[in-house]
């Protein structure tokens, strides 16, 4: 007898009378299990969804097609893998589509409206450290700290390391300027050291120490950056504008397996009505005669003492 379990039969129940498996379970089913077990247990992600492509419960229609040994069960199993397989891919490539698109229409002319801001900072950032170059043989320029000029490096070193003494907060206090560059220095909590911002279209941060003309020498540094700084950002500009061009044409590719999915999904509907499995199991009828609900009748018999 075989045991119904709300409308399915378990393959692992199907006995027959000598207590022996009906039919065995189909290679493919064991298969498809388990590798719907390992993308579950697996600690990558290879897919974005992880799909059950085949049920352990078989309907009492497929049982008895089992049964028979109809090959068109056979196929219709292996066609329930497939697409399933199938459709996992499609739903991967929608998900790459339409981050495709997202990246189309927001994140790379945002990316290169950017480095469009960044090239003009530079360009006029590069422009003013141009304009006010080092001179003589210290190779230094004028530094304007808290409205005082200081055409040697040592005193406008020494100064420098004073004013940040008296500035230990971290919010940044502008201090002077260099170069055409508005400067403010602050204290930088996480680092315990104090920092410096030449201040022109963009901000550039240095890090300074403790030693004078060291921390003039840093400053310096930093502003030599500036025409690097400036070609970087047009190399990563073109470089944007080319993957949006190649995200533009990505888009335009269908998914390479929809005429596969289609035929396949239309074969297996046909298959489906062959063999009537679109229709749901009807219930299995007990065969044991049916229980009144109601408390038996008492027979009342007098009875003589």
């Amino acid at each position: 007898m075989l045991e119904p379990c709300e409308g399915k039969l378990s393959c692992t129940v199907l006995r027959g009378e000598g207590g022996s498996n009906t039919a065995d379970l189909p290679d493919q089913l064991v298969e498809g299990k388990q590798k719907f077990i390992s993308q579950i247990m697996t600690s990558k992600s290879p897919v974005r969804s992880a799909e059950d492509v085949d049920e352990v419960a078989l309907s009492f229609a497929e049982v008895k097609m089992l049964a028979t040994g109809d090959e068109r069960f056979k196929e219709k199993m292996d066609l329930d893998m497939q697409v399933a397989k199938l459709k996992v891919l499609k739903q991967s490539y929608l998900s790459e589509h339409y981050d495709l698109e997202d990246r189309i229409l927001k994140h790379y002319p945002q990316e290169i409206k950017e480095y469009e801001e960044r090239i003009v900072g530079y360009e006029n950032d590069a422009k003013i450290a141009s304009q006010h170059m080092p001179q003589g043989e210290d190779k230094f320029c004028p530094m304007t700290l808290n409205g005082v000029t200081y055409k040697e490096k040592a005193d406008a070193g020494g100064m420098l390391l004073a004013i940040c003494k008296e500035n230990p907060l971290s919010q940044p206090i502008q201090i002077g300027s260099y170069r055409g560059f508005q400067m403010e220095v602050f204290y930088d909590t996480v680092n315990a050291h104090y920092c410096l911002n030449l201040c022109g279209m963009r901000k550039y941060k240095v890090d300074l120490g403790t030693d004078a003309l060291g921390n003039l020498t840093r400053i310096e540094n930093e502003i030599a950056k500036i025409p690097a700084r400036l070609e970087a950002a047009k190399t990563r500009k073109e470089e944007t504008i080319a993957q949006l061009e190649t995200a533009k044409e990505e888009v335009k590719k269908p998914f390479a397996f929809e005429n596969e999915l289609k035929e396949k999904t239309e074969r297996l509907n046909a298959l489906n009505i062959e063999l009537n499995l679109n229709e749901k199991d009807k219930s299995v009828i007990d065969d044991e005669p049916e229980q009144n609900d109601g408390q038996p009748e008492k027979k009342c018999t007098d009875r003589e003492r």
